[in-house]
């Protein structure tokens, strides 16, 4: 089966260190880009209480959710502060003629 590439945005419209929402077939994602310039994907929603991760806070590769401040690596979806424990899904990126693809299984 052939990997299956959709595309998210433009590079422009995640600013450095920020996070956007993309919603595709029922399912919501979230995307981040670095201050470095690097895109990344995962889940869209916190673990904890299904908060939408889009409205939280990106310092460095964390994301923190905004309802009760849970945070996550968003490279590797790691938990890494109470209260949520359970990781978030990760998802591969690429960026081509400035457009930010996610591949999606």
């Amino acid at each position: 089966m052939p990997e299956q590439w959709f595309d998210a945005c433009d590079t422009d419209d995640i600013d450095q260190d920020d996070v956007i929402r993309f919603d595709h077939e029922g399912r919501t994602f979230a995307l981040y880009r670095t201050e470095d310039d690097r895109f990344f994907a995962t889940d869209g929603l916190c673990t904890h209480e299904k908060v939408h991760l889009s409205g939280g806070l990106v310092m460095g590769t964390i994301i923190e959710c905004p309802k009760h401040n849970g945070r996550f690596d968003f490279t590797t979806g790691k938990a890494k502060g109470a209260p949520v424990c359970v990781d978030i899904a990760t998802y591969p990126v690429k960026v081509e003629a400035g457009r930010v693809l996610i591949r999606l299984a």
